[in-house]
């Protein structure tokens, strides 16, 4: 049985990862702080050694008591961890590094891994925590990455867009989700034509597991769903699987002001369109899953949980004061 080092392991993409290769005969260990509830405390194939990333010494250790075939790296922030733990895990089949279709600078469509320009990342944002340096970081991540392939390392990463399924900690989704299934009337940020592309957390896993079986050493792989929905057609898909019906209220920027409120405001809005080019991870044998499927469970597994995304988008009170005004109109 070949076995897989997952730094982090615990939530969303990695809690998904974790299930993807113990579906697939792997033993498992995971490393991490054990800040989170361990799902797999229980699981005979999975090990779980405490251990802060940042501690190099202590991942040297763990990386010599475990002796992994594969690492999957899902909670590197910063560069210069992708940096050590290349060195660190140099040795291994595979190096699977979590990187972010937010690496992109450029607004083509599709974006593409050997041609759309990467975010530059200044020392400072490489040491920074913001939300705003995010994508800098994560693309200096990729080139990392990239270094430690010419020194012979087996590394790659992967590049999903904005993930969503069970157990998402980011509640973006669960934002729509809780809305519909509350309000006949509900508040659509523009004229609901936004395409910012998703992809499956099933979906990310598979793509972990697949570059870490097929993938090239100093390649990254886009990763999203086949079919971009645009956000109306997402809503209106929650709408018919949470079996209810909605009327939705587009509003432009300045309707929106009346009730202190701006299209940025709303989850899963973006001014531009957001889609990558998926096709170098198809041809590795990798296949998304079909959106109604993905929708179908994600509200199965919303619907359980006790996440209404209330802290990610406007309260109901600014909605109801635009959609009032909107009714005077």
């Amino acid at each position: 049985m070949e076995s897989v080092f997952v730094i982090g392991g615990t939530r969303f993409v990695g809690r998904a990862a974790v299930e993807e290769f113990l579906d697939h005969d792997y033993h498992v260990t995971i490393f991490n702080r054990g800040e989170h509830e361990n799902p797999f405390a229980d699981h005979p194939e999975v090990h779980h050694l405490p251990g802060d990333r940042s501690d190099t010494s202590r991942l040297l250790a763990a990386k010599r008591e475990v002796d992994p075939d594969v690492v999957l790296d899902c909670v590197a922030y910063h560069p210069e961890e992708v940096r050590e733990a290349t060195e660190i895990f140099a040795d291994v089949d595979a190096y699977v590094y979590v990187s972010s279709g937010a690496v992109y600078a450029d607004e083509d469509v599709p974006k593409r891994e050997d041609e759309t320009t990467l975010k530059a990342c200044t020392p400072d944002q490489a040491a920074d925590n913001s939300n705003e340096t995010y994508g800098n970081r994560k693309a200096e991540g990729d080139r990392k990455v990239f270094s430690a392939a010419e020194r012979g390392v087996n590394a790659m990463s992967v590049r999903p867009t904005v993930v969503y399924g069970p157990h998402d900690y980011t509640e973006r989704l669960d934002y729509w989700l809780a809305r519909v299934n509350e309000y006949d009337r509900v508040l659509l940020p523009g004229d609901g034509t936004n395409l910012w592309q998703r992809v499956y957390v099933e979906d990310v896993a598979s793509a972990i597991r697949t570059v870490a079986e097929e993938g090239r050493a100093g390649e990254a792989y886009n990763v999203g769903d086949r079919n971009a929905l645009t956000l109306q057609r997402t809503v209106e898909l929650a709408a018919d699987h949470l079996d209810t019906d909605v009327e939705l209220v587009h509003a432009s920027d300045r309707e929106l002001s009346t009730g202190g409120l701006e299209l940025r405001s709303f989850p899963l809005y973006r001014p531009h369109p957001h889609l990558l080019d998926t096709s170098k991870l198809a041809a590795l044998g990798w296949e998304s899953t079909p959106v109604d499927e993905a929708m179908a469970r994600t509200v199965e597994e919303h619907l359980e949980s006790d996440r209404d995304g209330r802290e990610v988008g406007p309260s109901r009170e600014d909605e109801a004061r635009v959609l009032g005004v909107l009714e005077t109109i």
